[in-house]
């Protein structure tokens, strides 16, 4: 008798339905931020005002932050699915890995021109290189490069500075006079203005401020966790992933009622201490409510009626690509002064409607394209792309 080989590891549907959770949580943040285009109605009833901080405050607690840093640990699950499907064949991945994330940045200009601030797949593709940088490295040595990156050494660097050197301020990136500008060219409505201001500009204040923001090193470690998640199996329906991720909900509820109220003391103060530790206990605080959401969404997915319930979510990650990028086009036209210009009309209820709205759209063109097809548009021509 002989036995055959694996030569591709098995799709985890409740990997595909978490990713499609946290795209669909970055569409209703945009939306509710008119894709980062501040523009709302001026005069509003009283009742309508209290309505609209709600949805703002709840919205951006439970999504901000951590929507894209689940996205973030999900590229270092999928790098570790590719790199494993190429070694089972005998290959190495990582070289083909360097020009996938160069054929990112193309999808990323593209998803750019219409976001004018700036776009998270042209940090993912930068970023993604040291996932090709430690392919062959031991899980320890994964994980404390990791943890280390978590920690946010840059920011403790400029802090521990600042309590030996008065006068020491944070490098000026200049990432404030570049937003204006974004700013005052898309309120304008030009759009090849709009558009040539996007890829150039906006990109580059998009980069400056993940870096600034603590986000360059957070998404770094992140693709790291997802890469370490994947080799120990633990998206995987086993007890052993099981008691994880009920441990991880465990510690990281405990950490996020510390850290939250931390943050919050922080934030009282002024100048650098805002600036590096502040920006720390944010990273932090929102690290592990991130942890918890991811925890909770695996646990619940072990049970038939939430797998029933989430389908949706499931056929959406599959497209999660194409999902992205048109949803910042859609938000584009509908918010944007080239056009139907509706940001002055809609507070953040309507728009967190509009939200909705389009992923219900979406979620059924993914339906019917799945039905049809292996890969959704974008992805089917990042794979085919990826092996010319």
């Amino acid at each position: 008798m002989q036995t055959t080989l694996p030569t591709k590891t098995p799709r985890i549907e409740a990997v595909d339905a978490l990713r499609g959770f946290a795209v669909m949580a970055i569409l209703l943040i945009h939306s509710v931020e008119h894709f980062i285009f501040p523009v709302y109605p001026v005069e509003q009833p009283g009742w309508l005002d209290v309505l609209n901080q709600g949805i703002f405050s709840i919205t951006f607690s439970l999504f901000a932050g951590k929507a894209y840093a689940i996205f973030a640990l999900l590229f270092g699950f999928t790098f570790y699915i590719q790199y494993t499907n190429q070694q089972l064949k005998g290959r190495d991945f990582g070289p083909r890995f360097l020009w996938r994330l160069l054929l990112l940045l193309g999808f990323a200009t593209l998803n750019a021109a219409f976001f004018p601030a700036g776009d998270v797949l042209l940090l993912f593709a930068v970023v993604g290189v040291v996932l090709v940088v430690v392919r062959k490295w031991s899980d320890k040595a994964v994980l404390a490069l990791a943890i280390f990156l978590l920690l946010q050494p840059v920011e403790w660097f400029h802090y521990l500075r600042s309590l030996f050197d008065s006068s020491y301020t944070l490098p000026d990136l200049g990432v404030g006079p570049m937003y204006e500008t974004v700013a005052e060219y898309t309120k304008a409505g030009d759009f090849w203005t709009f558009i040539r201001g996007n890829v150039t500009l906006g990109q580059k204040a998009s980069l400056l401020w993940a870096v600034g923001a603590g986000r360059f090193l957070q998404t770094a470690g992140l693709f790291l966790a997802g890469l370490l998640l994947g080799r120990k199996q633990l998206f995987a329906a086993t007890e052993q992933s099981g008691r994880f991720w009920v441990n991880t909900l465990m510690i990281g509820a405990v950490a996020f009622g510390i850290l939250y109220p931390l943050y919050g003391l922080v934030g009282s103060h002024e100048g650098i201490v805002v600036q590096t530790v502040g920006v720390v206990l944010d990273m932090w605080q929102k690290l592990a409510f991130t942890a918890v959401l991811v925890a909770s969404f695996m646990l619940l997915y072990r049970k038939e009626s939430f797998r029933r319930r989430t389908t949706a979510l499931r056929f959406y990650g599959r497209m999660s690509l194409t999902n992205y990028i048109t949803q910042s086009i859609v938000g584009a036209l509908i918010y944007f002064p080239f056009g139907l210009y509706l940001a002055p009309y809609c507070g953040y209820a309507a728009s967190l409607l509009i939200g909705f709205g389009i992923a219900v759209l979406q979620v059924c063109f993914c339906r019917w394209w799945l039905s049809r097809h292996k890969q959704g548009p974008l992805e089917a021509l990042w794979h085919r792309l990826t092996w010319l």
